[in-house]
């Protein structure tokens, strides 16, 4: 990403931003537009069906057709293309569950410089949180997985594996679409027993319950049980510290068979820890939840790899949004 000039104007911009944050996050949380689903709606209409005030709602969509998330024709309403597509609980490509996990990290974010200033966390994990939290993360990750999980499933060859070791694997996409891709392989989804339901929910709908088993633990805690011969680790090396990630990875080398191959999906920092922008946030958002957990560098991940044992290790040519980036090895 290009470095960014700035002066007054941009700055205040920056600054104010999180005005249209809320916006589509109070949107998404009222579900509005699911409520409005294919329809031209009056803001009156719109308002009686979620019972909410007429004039706070009016206010509101004015604001998302602003925002080119609705549109607005003989004072009524309907969905944009983006609305539809993303934001309704009718569409397949329902994004509203990250979004949703983004709102509830909003009041952490406030706090930065207390989290800064004690180098604490100041707010809890959300696997321990209220079952709504848990939701919201949890399919989240879904959300964006779905996206992504595809293109890896080609872009990661196989073909030749028969056991998956998903590790803090979450609701299981990854895994899904692993073994939708190669005929051959089955999965096992370790993490943690709250998480069940939803995985078991998500392995059924893609009718995968015979290849594809959950496994309750926690990885940090407990040992791996099992033989495999492929480990995927997706975006959970960032949620600890250097320490408990070298004993993740050799846990995970010891459950792999001769030959087994572990990768590592994470947002990856460049050496100097200092970009890309994204990873470089995420830093802090791992400061402001976790004890100690941060974003790693593309030397970090493989020097910890290394030190576990792990043989011709390399970096995938795939970026993915938000600067994701993959690094596998086998041993």
């Amino acid at each position: 990403m290009e470095k960014q000039e700035w002066n007054q104007g941009r700055l205040l911009q920056l600054s104010g931003r999180y005005w249209a944050t809320c916006t589509l996050h109070a949107a998404v949380k009222l579900d509005i537009f699911t409520a409005i689903g294919e329809k031209q709606l009056s803001g009156e209409d719109i308002a009686q069906k979620l019972n909410v005030s007429k004039e706070g709602a009016g206010r509101l969509f004015n604001a998302l057709t602003a925002m080119n998330l609705l549109e607005k024709k003989d004072n009524k309403f309907s969905n944009t293309h983006a609305g539809k597509t993303f934001l309704s609980k009718d569409s397949p490509k329902y994004i509203g569950y990250i979004i949703t996990h983004h709102h509830h990290l909003v009041d952490s974010w406030s706090k930065l410089d207390q989290a800064v200033s004690t180098g604490e966390p100041v707010r809890a994990r959300a696997s321990h949180t209220s079952p709504e939290w848990r939701e919201s993360f949890l399919m989240g990750m879904f959300n964006i997985a779905m996206s992504m999980a595809p293109l890896l499933a080609d872009k990661i060859d196989l073909s030749e594996r028969h056991h998956m070791l998903d590790l803090g694997g979450g609701p299981g996409t990854y895994a899904i679409h692993f073994c939708m891709k190669n005929p051959r392989l089955k999965a096992t989804v370790y993490d943690l027993p709250t998480t069940r339901p939803f995985a078991e929910k998500t392995i059924e709908k893609f009718g995968l319950t015979d290849r594809i088993d959950f496994m309750d633990g926690n990885y940090v805690e407990e040992g791996i049980e099992g033989v495999y011969d492929v480990a995927w680790l997706s975006h959970i090396l960032h949620g600890e510290g250097q320490k408990d990630c070298q004993r993740i990875i050799e846990k995970t080398v010891s459950a792999l068979e001769p030959g087994g191959m572990i990768i590592a999906h994470d947002f990856i920092l460049n050496n100097t820890m200092d970009g890309p922008l994204f990873p470089a946030l995420f830093c802090l958002n791992m400061l402001l939840g976790t004890p100690a957990g941060q974003s790693y560098s593309e030397k970090q991940i493989t020097d910890m790899l290394a030190k576990a044992g792990v043989k011709e290790i390399q970096r995938l040519s795939f970026q993915g949004p938000n600067d994701s980036g993959i690094i596998t090895g086998v041993i």
